[in-house]
């Protein structure tokens, strides 16, 4: 058991377990909380009366959550003093009760801690952040079918540059390893020709393992199988045309695992191109596949042919029968875009995707132009989820000259609450939260960022007043 200095836990509920990366949740589960810096001392309030409202409404008081409160940021160091940002009681609260939900937190000055969203990531090794966009009819929005994007960003968490491994300029170490690298282990690379790092330059690592990389597409993937339809898609975005060797690598990898662990359950794009000429057209020979797949066949080399037409006839055989005969079409189809592409088509095209796989930095970039597309940072809920441990927030910042006015919208730490409902399998209380946002929008009862974009205009609600409003919908 835990032992906390400032905290007493509740006297009820349980801890939620964690059985092979899954939740095991009791009836009452205590979950810590962390208000928030900032305007969370208006949104959590709001988000914890809906929160309790849809669990009492959906389960009659079979089930309910014990509330913890845990501390991180500003707040933090008012109780625990000056830079104490992340105590040792908050992490202890949320490695003995598994879930948490936090409201947007101060990035620190001083104090040694870049981020402490990166540091409860890394911490409890939460490497798949999870980012639903989707639209809810009434919200403000500069596109002209925002209700077209409906898709989930599993952004990974724990590699890419964010890890957070670089030197500055001036530092000496840094340009030790810059003579190390120019000196020595770029010359004994011949694929890196006679490139140099120039004298002076701060210098990052951007590490991308195979391990962390099917990991984080396993979550994804079975988030796709969940999903039915066109929905059963999932993309794999990268840069690897580019760097080839860590995103090229993610991409490759993704594959890898999808074609192997969900062999019976997926097929690729390309694939499902050649299974699909093959129904089409069942005397259709394989080179003649071979052209339909590949543009300027005729104008290959031989030997590149010869691959193609290899690659068909493997097609065929290993899972014609299994894939065939149109089966693959119920199947989730795995597929891979170029990052600046995908920021493209999610708003040329935002009804082809549903799943997006992408690395750290690629997945904070997309994430947040896909939140823009449906109603901005105000309506993007959050989750970080490992093994052992999943952490819901609130993805935009903390605005503090809002804090204390009750007027902020509270939606993001709202739906990053219906996340969080889900992924205990307390879908009945989820539905009522939707529903009840779905409601207040779509009747124009929402808060002033969203109320001075609508036209005509409305009176906007209060933070609290917008909690209530989608209370009160659970009833209709």
């Amino acid at each position: 058991m835990a032992t906390y200095e400032k905290l007493t836990p509740p006297s009820r509920g349980e801890a939620i377990k964690f059985v092979d990366g899954e939740p095991q949740v009791p009836a009452n589960p205590i979950i810590p909380y962390i208000r928030g810096d900032g305007t969370g001392v208006d949104i959590w309030p709001a988000t914890q009366r809906v929160l309790d409202a849809a669990v009492a409404k959906a389960y009659g008081g079979d089930r309910a959550i014990e509330w913890f409160k845990v501390y991180a940021g500003d707040e933090a160091c008012e109780l625990y003093g000056t830079y104490q940002y992340l105590p040792q009681d908050t992490l202890n609260a949320i490695k003995t009760y598994g879930i948490a939900i936090k409201g947007p937190l101060t990035t620190p000055i001083g104090g040694g801690i870049r981020s402490l969203n990166v540091a409860l990531r890394q911490i409890f090794d939460l490497y798949s952040c999870v980012r639903p966009c989707r639209y809810y009819s009434g919200t403000p929005s500069p596109h002209k079918r925002p209700q077209d994007l409906d898709v989930v960003v599993f952004r990974e968490n724990t590699e890419d540059i964010y890890i957070g491994i670089e030197w500055a300029a001036n530092d000496p170490v840094g340009q030790e390893l810059l003579r190390h690298l120019n000196d020595t282990v770029i010359p004994a690379s011949p694929q890196l020709g006679k490139k140099r790092i120039k004298e002076g330059s701060a210098i990052g690592i951007k590490p991308v393992s195979k391990a962390g990389t099917q990991r984080h597409i396993r979550r994804a993937m079975q988030h796709a199988l969940r999903l039915e339809g066109k929905r059963r898609h999932l993309t794999l975005v990268h840069k690897g045309n580019i760097m080839k060797f860590t995103e090229g690598g993610f991409r490759d990898w993704g594959y890898e695992l999808a074609t192997t662990e969900f062999r019976a359950d997926c097929v690729t794009e390309r694939e499902a191109w050649i299974l699909a000429n093959q129904e089409h057209n069942p005397m259709l020979s394989i080179a003649d596949n071979s052209r339909l797949i590949e543009p300027g066949y005729n104008n290959l080399t031989p030997d590149k042919r010869e691959a193609i037409d290899a690659e068909v006839e493997q097609v065929l055989q290993q899972i014609g029968a299994s894939h065939g005969n149109g089966k693959w079409r119920q199947m989730v189809l795995i597929d891979d875009r170029i990052a600046d592409s995908i920021f493209q088509q999610i708003q040329t095209r935002p009804q082809e995707y549903s799943v997006l796989a992408t690395l750290n930095l690629n997945g904070d970039y997309i994430s947040d132009a896909a939140a823009a597309i449906v109603g901005g940072l105000g309506m993007a809920p959050g989750a970080n989820i490992g093994d052992c441990a999943a952490i819901f927030e609130a993805t935009h910042g903390t605005a503090p000259k809002h804090a204390g006015l009750d007027r902020i919208n509270p939606a993001s730490v709202i739906l990053s609450g219906v996340m969080m409902l889900e992924f205990m399998g307390w879908q009945e209380a989820a539905n009522l939260i939707t529903k009840g946002i779905s409601a207040a929008i779509a009747n124009g009862e929402v808060t002033y960022d969203l109320a001075r974009l609508l036209e005509p205009a409305v009176e906007p609600l209060s933070c609290s007043g917008f909690a209530e409003a989608v209370v009160r919908y659970f009833e209709h």
